[in-house]
């Protein structure tokens, strides 16, 4: 057995009961084997045994009381998983799915996706079990100002710095914000994603789903192609997918359909992203109120319950902007089948373990979450960059950079599966081209 298999059967004992950490790891570990072959420096240094253990681990009670007096408990989690490179970053995910398994692996996968963007951002995820749909403004306020009561002791501008994620955002942000402030009496840039009234940047609502729009832009160019005409299908309806949406759109894509937990909106005359907008980020309703935005005879729109199937409409660019592992094997066999040529994620982790294969096994272009939607982190460097210099740069200058950044991430991970014998694999390419600059910054800093 390799080395990098002892590690990963290790690992998989060791988490047994994690079963989306595994998975994540799993599909990086396996992709690193040449790397050792080439680094056998790597080895020697215990470099990947040191990889996979997070260096830090916090669980914490938060309790809180609802607009009844009723008491809540509920549970906290920030996984500190590799500073090698600069402090830790990644989000906040409030979600009644939220585990540990879940925080790890995407604390595991934003090292690789946070050494990607060129900043000097490690790898680190929260959250919390807490969910805030159909909770009031007092009772969410309640919650992270207890929230952020306990994560203060282990998150600073220099050594962790949160951001939203699934279940996080602006009001959240602000609610937590204001409760750091008021604990640590400093104004610092502790979470990014904050409001530009108190130092936020900037495109960072919108990052996410234009960066990736940048990188699948780029894609199709280098293969002669543009978004023009081009039919898509994005899943969700968060900020995510309302930007790449609106972003495609302006380039010359019809979206054809959108969805949420509850179901998919699908209108082959291209669905109307302001209304989106209304719905989700005003509203706060179900994508189902989208048909009421129409007369009887201008619909011609239709709501599909159960959003799993919104797979099976028939598109030329597939964006998974929802959740983790929403497309499984068969999905990925019948986006094929129907001629999808691209997929690019815009979720962390979408596609399981088969559905990946299925795609790496194609001929179509692949483009895997940890390059594709990492336009947020690189806007949050950003804003750490703006508020750091005490500057605020304007949407075209944020906007460029995020492009830039995007863009020379496709090039980087293009490059890097070429020089490993494996062409057009943005797999390998993005966890090994991640996965080495963390490897030499922890050569660097001795065993530690």
């Amino acid at each position: 057995m390799s080395y990098v298999q002892d590690v990963l059967e290790d690992l998989k004992k060791k988490n047994a009961n994690e079963p989306e950490f595994v998975q994540a790891a799993t599909e990086i570990l396996e992709s690193l084997e040449p790397v050792f072959e080439k680094h056998p420096e790597y080895k020697k240094m215990g470099i990947l045994e040191r990889f996979v253990e997070p260096e830090r681990v916090v669980i914490f009670r938060v309790p809180w009381v609802d607009d009844n007096g009723k008491v809540h408990v509920n549970r906290g989690y920030r996984v500190q998983f590799n500073s090698a490179i600069g402090p830790y970053k990644g989000g906040l995910r409030f979600d009644k799915s939220v585990n540990l398994s879940i925080i790890k692996f995407l604390g595991f996968e934003q090292i690789l996706k946070n050494s990607l963007t060129g900043m000097s951002i490690g790898g680190g995820k929260g959250g919390s079990d807490f969910n805030p749909k159909g909770k009031s403004d007092g009772e969410v306020m309640r919650f992270c100002q207890s929230f952020m009561n306990e994560l203060y002791n282990y998150i600073g501008p220099d050594s962790d710095v949160p951001a939203g994620d699934i279940g996080v955002g602006s009001r959240e942000v602000g609610y937590l914000f204001g409760q750091y402030s008021r604990l640590s009496n400093e104004h610092h840039c502790i979470l990014t994603g904050s409001g530009i009234e108190y130092g936020g940047s900037l495109v960072r609502t919108e990052a996410t789903g234009y960066g990736l729009i940048y990188i699948t832009e780029e894609a199709l160019k280098q293969r002669g192609d543009s978004f023009k005409g081009k039919k898509v299908v994005i899943s969700g309806s968060g900020n995510v997918a309302i930007y790449a949406a609106e972003k495609a759109t302006m380039l010359g894509a019809n979206v054809v359909a959108m969805s949420d937990s509850s179901g998919y909106i699908y209108d082959e005359n291209g669905i109307q992203i302001p209304f989106i907008k209304e719905i989700k980020e005003i509203n706060r309703a179900r994508i189902s109120e989208y048909l009421n935005y129409f007369s009887k005879n201008d619909l011609t729109a239709e709501f599909v319950e159960g959003s799993n199937n919104i797979w099976n409409i028939k598109c030329d660019i597939a964006l998974p902007c929802a959740t983790q592992n929403e497309i499984n094997e068969d999905a990925a066999k019948t986006l094929l089948k129907n001629g999808t040529k691209y997929v690019c994620e815009g979720a962390n982790m979408p596609s399981t373990l088969e559905a990946t294969n299925v795609f790496l096994d194609s001929d179509i272009v692949y483009l895997p979450g940890k390059a594709a939607n990492a336009g947020g982190v690189s806007t949050s460097a950003l804003e750490m960059a703006q508020r750091s210099s005490k500057l605020h740069w304007s949407f075209e200058e944020v906007d460029s950079k995020l492009k830039n950044i995007m863009v020379n991430i496709y090039k980087n991970i293009d490059n890097v599966a070429r020089e490993y014998g494996f062409e057009d694999n943005y797999v390998m390419g993005s966890n090994i081209a991640g996965f080495i600059k963390v490897a030499n910054a922890m050569m660097a800093q001795g065993i530690i």
